[in-house]
């Protein structure tokens, strides 16, 4: 009878274990940090802070005016977001700086930034909702984005 249990455990244990074990689903792509109204995609991102104001405008485009919001520091890295505002509305959203030290950042910003600046655009305000799983990021996204907005006085 003792073997048995034993032998129970052993297998039940085994079976615990191998369904824990999380394989690699490769490299993570790079999210998608630039959105413009028309939907078109970004160019990736660098993960670095930029050598330009930290809140501000920072440029003219032929699309609009640029302005950099703060850096919001998160328990798991900095995020910044750079808006392009054209008469009055955003037209473009990046992200130059986001937490990207590690492969789990990497996955996690990878689905939630492309969601967080389409919803940026769709509602012309910081007034969009946090992305489940990472909530972190997205609030200094949007502490961020607010920042942004009151530089370019939008929203």
């Amino acid at each position: 009878m003792r073997r048995i249990t034993l032998w129970i455990l052993s297998t039940l244990a085994a079976v615990v274990l191998l369904f824990s074990y999380r394989t690699s689903l490769g490299a993570a792509t790079p999210p998608t940090t630039t959105t413009a109204a028309t939907g078109a995609g970004g160019t990736g991102n660098t993960g670095t802070a930029s050598t330009g104001p930290t809140t501000g405008e920072t440029g003219t485009t032929t699309s609009g005016k640029t302005y950099q919001g703060s850096v919001a520091s998160t328990r798991w890295g900095d995020v910044q977001v750079s808006i392009t505002v054209a008469d009055g509305k955003i037209t473009a959203v990046s992200v130059p700086v986001y937490p990207n030290s590690n492969g789990k950042d990497k996955q996690i910003n990878a689905r939630a930034l492309p969601i967080l600046t389409r919803e940026t655009i769709s509602a012309q305000s910081a007034d969009i909702d946090t992305v489940s799983g990472a909530t972190v990021t997205s609030d200094g996204y949007i502490e961020s984005l607010q920042a942004a907005l009151d530089a370019a006085h939008v929203g």
